[in-house]
This record gives C-alpha cells, sequence and structure tokens, in this order.
C-alpha cells in the first residue's frame, strides 16, 4: 500500500486509519473518557521532559534488544491489548500478533478480542503471546479463560486492574456505540459512505471469541454478556489467589499509586504496567509517564516496569527507558496502524518506532538500551 509507504510518523497511521474507519469506529478507538483531560495528558506529560545527549561516545554499532520478563526482545517494546482489533480490521488480532512476531516484540490478546485464544495461537504459533485478564463475576469462566491461556501456551498473564465499570466515554455515547448497541441514523449512513471498512466487517461479522456459547450468539448479545460480568469486588486478596493459579510471568496493568506497585511486588508479581488505559477510565488521572518516576522509586528493582499511554515517538520511548521503564507498550498507535492497513499497517507502525528509538538513542550518545540511565533525562524548568 503506497500510503502505507509514505506514512512516517505514527501521526500519519493516525490520519489514514480516521480516512478508512467510518467516525463512531475511530471515536472508539481515539476517544477517552468524560473531557479526555487524561487522553490529552497522556502525550502532553512526555513534553515535561528533555533529553540531555552525550558526545563522542562512539555509537556506530547500536542494540536495540531489550529483555522482558525473561526473554529477549528486539526492541524494548510491546503491543498491549486492544479490545475488539478485529473490528477495525478483518482479523485484526491476529493481523497484529503477526507482525509483532516478525518484529520480535511480543502481543498481548485481549480478554474482549474478536479472535479466540485458540485461533490466535493457531494462526500464529512463533510468536510471544500474553493474554490480558479482566476479573470476571463468573470465577468460573475466569479461570477457564487462564487454564485455555495456559493450554495455548500464552507466556504472561496481563491482569488489568482499572476496570471495575466502564468509564464515562461520551464520544461513544452521542454515537450510541454502547451496549445495547443504539447507532443513530447518521451514524448508519457514515458507515455506509465507508465501504472499505463496511465490506470487510460484513465479510466476516466481528463477535468475541473468548466468550461464544451456544446460549450468546452475535456480537451485540456477548457483548451485553461481557459487559456484565466485570467485577467491581476484585481485591488483592483475589489478585493473591490468581498469583498462585498461574505459573508463569504476570504483569498488572493499570497501577498508577506507587503504593499499589510496592504491593504487587510484594506478591511476587514481576512486573506492574503504568498505565490509565489510555485515559479511557479514570479522567484527571496522572499520565502514565507522570507516574512513572515515583512507581520506579517504590518498586526499587523488585519488579520489572512497563510504561502504556501516548507512546507515539522514539523520544517518548528514551524518555520512559530513561526513568525506568524496562519497555513501553503501545496501544493506540498499533491499532491505528492495523486499522489503516491490517498486518502492514502494525507492521509499519513497528518501523516506525523501530527507526525513530534508532535514531535518539544513536544522537544521544547511547549503544544499548541498557545504557539510557536518569542522566540522560531534565525535567523542563
Amino acid at each position: 500500500m503506497k500510503a502505507l509507504e509514505r506514512a512516517v510518523t505514527i501521526a500519519d497511521l493516525r490520519l489514514l486509519a480516521r480516512r478508512r474507519l467510518p467516525r463512531a469506529v475511530f471515536d472508539f478507538i481515539d476517544g477517552g473518557a468524560m473531557d479526555e483531560s487524561t487522553l490529552r495528558a497522556n502525550e502532553a506529560d512526555f513534553g515535561h521532559w528533555r533529553l540531555m545527549p552525550r558526545v563522542a561516545v562512539g555509537v556506530a554499532e547500536r542494540d536495540l534488544s531489550a529483555t522482558i520478563l525473561g526473554r529477549k526482545a528486539a526492541l524494548p517494546l510491546m503491543l498491549s491489548p486492544i479490545g475488539l482489533e478485529g473490528f477495525f480490521w478483518p482479523g485484526g488480532e491476529i493481523a497484529a500478533a503477526r507482525a509483532a512476531a516478525k518484529a520480535g516484540v511480543p502481543y498481548c490478546l485481549s480478554t474482549n478480542s474478536v479472535a479466540s485464544l485458540e485461533q490466535l495461537a493457531e494462526a500464529v504459533p512463533e510468536g510471544e503471546r500474553w493474554f490480558q485478564l479482566y476479573f470476571l463475576r463468573d470465577r468460573d469462566w475466569m479461570h477457564g479463560l487462564v487454564e485455555r491461556a495456559r493450554t495455548a501456551n500464552y507466556r504472561v498473564l496481563c491482569l488489568t486492574l482499572d476496570l471495575p465499570l466502564q468509564g464515562k466515554r461520551e464520544r461513544d455515547a452521542r454515537h450510541g456505540f454502547t451496549m445495547p448497541l443504539k447507532p443513530r441514523l447518521k451514524t448508519m449512513l457514515d458507515m455506509a459512505c465507508h465501504p472499505h471498512w463496511s465490506i470487510g466487517a460484513l465479510r466476516s461479522l466481528p463477535t468475541l471469541g473468548n466468550f461464544q456459547t451456544s446460549d450468546a450468539t452475535g456480537f451485540t448479545s456477548i457483548a451485553q454478556h461481557v459487559v456484565s460480568l466485570f467485577d467491581p469486588s476484585a481485591n488483592w486478596d483475589d489478585v493473591a489467589r490468581l498469583r498462585e493459579r498461574w505459573k508463569g510471568p504476570i504483569v498488572l496493568k493499570g497501577i498508577l499509586h506507587p503504593e499499589d506497585a510496592t504491593k504487587a511486588a510484594a506478591l511476587g508479581i514481576e512486573a506492574v504496567m503504568v498505565s490509565n488505559h489510555g485515559g479511557r477510565q479514570l479522567d484527571h488521572a496522572p499520565s502514565a509517564i507522570a507516574a512513572l518516576p515515583e512507581i520506579v522509586q517504590a518498586v526499587g528493582g523488585r519488579a520489572e516496569i512497563l510504561l502504556d499511554g501516548g507512546v507515539r515517538r522514539g523520544t517518548d520511548m528514551a524518555k520512559a527507558l530513561a526513568l525506568g521503564a524496562t519497555a513501553c507498550g503501545i496501544g493506540r498507535a498499533g491499532v491505528w496502524g492495523v486499522a489503516a492497513g491490517g498486518e502492514a499497517g502494525a507492521a509499519r507502525a513497528l518501523a516506525i518506532f523501530k527507526t525513530e528509538i534508532d535514531n535518539v538513542m544513536a544522537l544521544l550518545g547511547t549503544r544499548r538500551v541498557s545504557d539510557l540511565t536518569r542522566d540522560h533525562v531534565r525535567a523542563r524548568p
């Protein structure tokens, strides 16, 4: 696709996704909660830090790889879980996972994926696969998902803790993109005016693969069922019990408070993901990059730290790594690529990050990812 080849930034991929998708579908990806203050801060707050280069270091050869939870990745990067990715491009989860596998970085499948755990594992057996899990009221079903992930050789369990209830997403409400679906006439007409997306959606009708049962069929009925399953009563005792059940590495996603990071480390959790759910849950919460330094200090090396939220540039990655993150997760940046061009679009997003972090590391005077330290950043006056 020539348009993808001409995309030189993640912002370019976002524009391509916006052109291809109906407005309601694009806003579902792009929007945040309430005033979208946290959504904007996730990107803007990277600007509160300045990069401090060193010179005459000798950076002709550079190693961009990083070890993430005991396994080497080609980049200090992963594709974070995105719900309904297959709704934005037919087979979207599989497309993204294939791109991640070819780029040598982990891919995390959402609980609310269109492709099931098993379908993804069969389609992309060579990839580094993680599975993201929510606490569900039906613990038997939740534990069944955990066992399915184990059987399908997902290596890492990513437990998301910041969704006791859905955030108030006003863009979705205005489009009727809610559960139950209440599409407006304007929304339906707009979908008809985006044939590249709508034809694909009709040929591959979306569902929620991990919840497909004989009692609930079709996207709407399953989606309504899933919304009712989230458990707002989950607590740290539940986390501890899941820690005992899952023998592989666990990431706790949605951590913003340093005391919560400390509790996670005390339970033997291998990594915490500093994240505010992309600004889609509690508005006016701290940005991920703003919360990162305190969490790094609180954890004190007892767990790895991943940062997810607002990463759009190689400079963003460098700042997060310098401030103590092991790697960065990308959500919207990856799914914009998927929505723009499937596997090729996801691959383009990853290639942009690879080019940019390589350029930034060279100009900073760092040969390896591990060379990035707090000395390479300064708080903006």
